[in-house]
């Protein structure tokens, strides 16, 4: 079996970095990712990544690829990491589709929506329940809808929304919404989005799609028409396949400033670490980080097979 320099799992701004700099150092190795971009490919207007005054999501995520195709990184998509081993002085990955065997590895996982686990969300998915405001807000133009949450992704989400439904619930568990100033401004600013504060879901409902959400606010159970549920609740690390590094108690793997793991030869970065900020630029520069910790450990390190 074929033994590479370096696997990176993930191509999201952590993993498509690592690719660009272990492009550059000439190490023999592979990608392998459910998608291209990874949370970028959801985000909304993005402002704040260096180089760029104003730059879409899907915009960057293309730049990205664009980046990767520039140094003919070997990318496998769709193909998802189910286990990792350690074995003697290799690292073994096992995925839905192959094995393969590395002697270092760089997990860039990122993380993925956390649901809301109440009656109907399941039997609505894809049916008027969406996860990602970027991707599907075009298919709800001129319907009402609800964004659950109160932090930067709901904020964004509702922000989007504003051109294109008549009527946008923003459904908050918290007493007040807690994202950036400058984006709550925006939302509250707004004619057509009104901000229910103390309030939890209760179901989702609907025939062949969705028609209504019940909440509880304030011990009053109500019922609003929608047919759009958009779930920004934040998101959960996509680490369980991994067994072997040691994570925290959010399953965040944790990493030292050199991005090393507790395994000899794993590195991580990006969202699916305890890096405490989760931005798509420090996810770049932590992908950067590893490749080059990876690189100088490949240097230092002996193999005994």
């Amino acid at each position: 079996m074929k033994i590479y320099d370096l696997i990176i799992l993930g191509a999201g701004p952590a993993g498509i970095t690592a690719a660009v700099y272990a492009a550059r150092k000439k190490m023999d190795f592979l990608v392998l990712s459910l998608d291209m971009g990874g949370q970028t490919a959801w985000s909304g207007d993005i402002e704040n990544y260096t180089g760029y005054q104003f730059i879409t999501g899907p915009e960057l995520t293309s730049k990205f690829e664009e980046h990767a195709k520039a140094f003919s990184a070997p990318i496998n998509i769709p193909e998802e990491a189910r286990d990792i081993k350690k074995e003697n002085d290799l690292i073994k990955v096992i995925t839905d589709k192959n094995e393969y065997v590395s002697k270092t590895v760089i997990i860039a996982t990122g993380k993925r929506p956390r649901m809301l686990n109440v009656p109907g969300e399941k039997e609505f998915k894809n049916k008027g329940v969406t996860y990602c405001a970027t991707c599907d807000a075009p298919l709800f133009k001129g319907k009402k809808v609800a964004v659950i949450g109160g932090g930067n992704s709901a904020l964004d989400a509702a922000s989007q929304l504003t051109k294109i439904s008549p009527k946008i619930y923003m459904i908050n568990i918290a007493a007040q919404l807690t994202g950036d100033p400058v984006m709550v401004e925006n939302v509250e600013k707004s004619n057509n989005i009104e901000v229910l504060n103390n309030s939890k879901v209760k179901a989702i409902s609907g025939d062949k799609f969705v028609n209504s959400i019940t909440i509880e606010k304030k011990g009053e159970i109500l019922n609003l028409d929608v047919e759009g549920i958009f779930v920004e609740i934040g998101l959960m690390p996509n680490s369980e396949f991994d067994k072997i590094t040691k994570h925290n108690d959010y399953g965040e793997i944790i990493i030292d400033n050199r991005n090393s793991t507790n395994i000899e030869g794993v590195f991580a970065a990006g969202d699916v670490t305890n890096v405490p900020e989760k931005q798509i630029i420090i996810a770049s520069g932590e992908g950067s980080k590893a490749c080059l910790s990876a690189f100088r450990y490949l240097l230092m390190h002996k193999w005994s097979g």
